[in-house]
């Protein structure tokens, strides 16, 4: 089968079966002279320039790059728009004809002549000498890797060309929301001539194929491969980026919208055990900074059951707060084989409330991991109160990247915490990787109802600062691939708007009193956030409950 186009004799040849090629090396015969003269038509520079904004130029500029490497010059935009910007620029891609109109083009759009090299990325310290501050690569490029193999290698390239402080910013297609059917590409970002459409023609698991249509009637396609974006971000881990941070079209939050595309911002400097704080992503940072502060620290514990800070189990409306809080506790250690043997890791412990629980009623050793220094110095002074601190260690640390030995714990134990990170696969894959065999994952957290539209969770999301909660099958597929055998899901979810509404109850009710110590801006928001958790769970828009899983 041909693609069509107005040259007869520029074809873009995918045989008889187009859907079977899956190759790496095809994008070569992809990117015929047709196709690459039309490429500028489908980007429109001087549209994507205003929609772009200076987005890479201040990330670049705010890390104090100097060098960057473009590895997906395509017909130079982004090459070019360095150089303007006083970056030290090489120019690279796999595709001749790509990189002669990148060549032309910075001729064209200021008289700049462009360091242009033809390079594999497989291959990238062969072909491209010397290091780099930076290395980009953009406009959904990565895509074109097939094989796994290409990828770790392509990205291990990518690492061993970077300075030891450096940094990688690689963008891809929203090919989650192809995948499950949420597909609604705006072209305001990327893609933004206003006569041409991209537009998805097959997608499967391991192939999307787009055809591009051009104004005089010309089709041209592109296969793809395509990467999730938690799948991306563990690929850019594993080859040893020490923090991934994604944004959702140029934003670090999008808040339940479907954004065209995410960019990968991979930082390469290694960060030693008192350094750790500075490697927390953004999600983590917001929340460490939130809970921090005089205001959260005041209002938690002095309305949000004291030294228990989660959802609690009601008999009744007017239940006591605290009473309700440890029944979650009570609840969630009746599921487990609890003895003085047992080495528990507690991830968000808050105040420590379960730990000491634990530690007093079963003798068991806990680990309290938290990321808010002001929590974790009330936790060890309420541990050595109580004398437990014998048993109990508390860790300034992100659950994100857990400072701990592989299988190190036989329980590892969460309350309400997961929600706050932005990577939750990586938190589950964090507690898998501690959790020794045989041994048990149990851990509660708000969730968004399966189903639930994203709509119904924007305002708690903005509250929040994060775009998306996990699910109850979210955490199924997830434990399920890591090879977590799921025990039970205790599902409470009628438990989540009772417990919000009891604490918006108990604030308005202690309000004045607390006037002297907390802001009224932090209560208003407060009240505002309650609120908004009350009607998500009446609404069934949120589900909450024990997850059990064991390893």
């Amino acid at each position: 089968m041909r693609s069509r186009s107005i040259n007869g004799q520029d074809q873009q040849r995918f045989g008889d079966d187009p859907l079977a090629v899956r190759d790496t090396d095809h994008y070569k015969a992809e990117y015929v002279t047709g196709f690459v003269e039309k490429w500028d038509e489908l980007i429109d520079w001087k549209r994507r320039y205003a929609s772009e904004g200076r987005f890479f130029i201040e990330q670049l500029k705010a890390r104090g790059v100097r060098e960057v490497l473009d590895v997906a010059t395509g017909t130079g935009f982004h090459s070019v728009r360095l150089v303007e910007e006083g970056f030290d620029t090489v120019s690279a891609d796999g595709s001749p004809e790509m990189l002669a109109k990148a060549f032309a083009n910075g001729l064209d759009f200021g008289g700049h002549i462009l360091r242009v090299v033809h390079a594999d990325w497989r291959w990238l310290n062969r072909d491209v000498h010397g290091t780099y501050d930076a290395i980009i690569c953009l406009g959904n490029s990565f895509t074109h890797l097939f094989a796994e193999r290409d990828r770790r290698k392509a990205l291990a390239e990518f690492y061993a060309m970077l300075k030891h402080d450096g940094v990688l910013i690689l963008d891809q297609r929203n090919y989650d929301a192809l995948l499950d059917g949420k597909y609604g590409n705006t072209h305001t970002y990327y893609y933004c001539g206003e006569e041409v459409s991209a537009e998805p023609e097959h997608v499967d698991e391991g192939l999307a194929r787009f055809v591009y249509r051009f104004p005089d009637a010309s089709e041209y396609h592109l296969n793809m491969f395509p990467l999730r974006k938690n799948y991306m971000r563990r690929l850019m881990r594993e080859v040893g980026f020490q923090k991934v941070d994604t944004y959702g079209d140029f934003q670090e939050t999008y808040q339940g919208d479907e954004p065209d595309f995410f960019i990968h911002i991979a930082e390469k400097a290694y960060h030693r055990d008192d350094q750790r704080a500075e490697s927390y992503s953004a999600a983590v940072q917001t929340a460490r900074d939130y809970y921090n502060s005089s205001d959260a620290d005041t209002f938690y514990h002095s309305i949000w059951g004291g030294t228990d800070i989660h959802v609690g189990l009601y008999r009744g409306p007017d239940d006591d707060i605290a009473e309700a809080s440890r029944r979650t506790v009570e609840r969630m250690a009746g599921k487990l084989p609890l003895t003085a043997d047992t080495a528990v890791i507690d991830l968000g412990s808050g105040y420590g409330g379960s730990a000491r629980y634990l530690a007093r009623t079963f003798g068991c050793r806990v680990t309290c991991l938290n990321l808010s220094e002001v929590e974790n110095e009330r936790n060890r002074e309420l541990n050595r109160e109580a004398r437990l601190d014998h048993l109990i260690e508390v860790v300034d640390g992100s659950f994100e990247d857990i400072p701990a030995q592989d299988n190190g714990f036989d329980v590892v134990w969460s309350q309400d915490a997961l929600l706050h990170s932005g990577d939750r696969t990586r938190v589950l894959e964090e507690a898998s990787r501690v959790l020794r065999s045989g041994g048990h994952f149990v851990f509660t957290d708000p969730m968004a109802a399966d189903g639930a539209p994203a709509g119904a969770l924007r305002p708690i999301l903005a509250r929040l600062h994060l775009d998306s909660m996990g699910t109850p099958a979210f955490y199924d597929r997830e434990a399920g691939r890591l090879g977590l055998a799921k025990v039970e899901f205790d599902d409470l979810s009628d438990h989540l708007p009772t417990h919000y509404a009891r604490i918006l109850a108990e604030t308005e009710l202690r309000e004045h009193a607390l006037a002297g110590s907390i802001s009224d801006g932090y209560l208003s928001r407060m009240k505002t956030g309650l609120r908004n958790w009350v009607e998500g769970g009446a609404s069934g828009a949120l589900a909450w409950g024990i997850h059990h899983y064991r390893s």
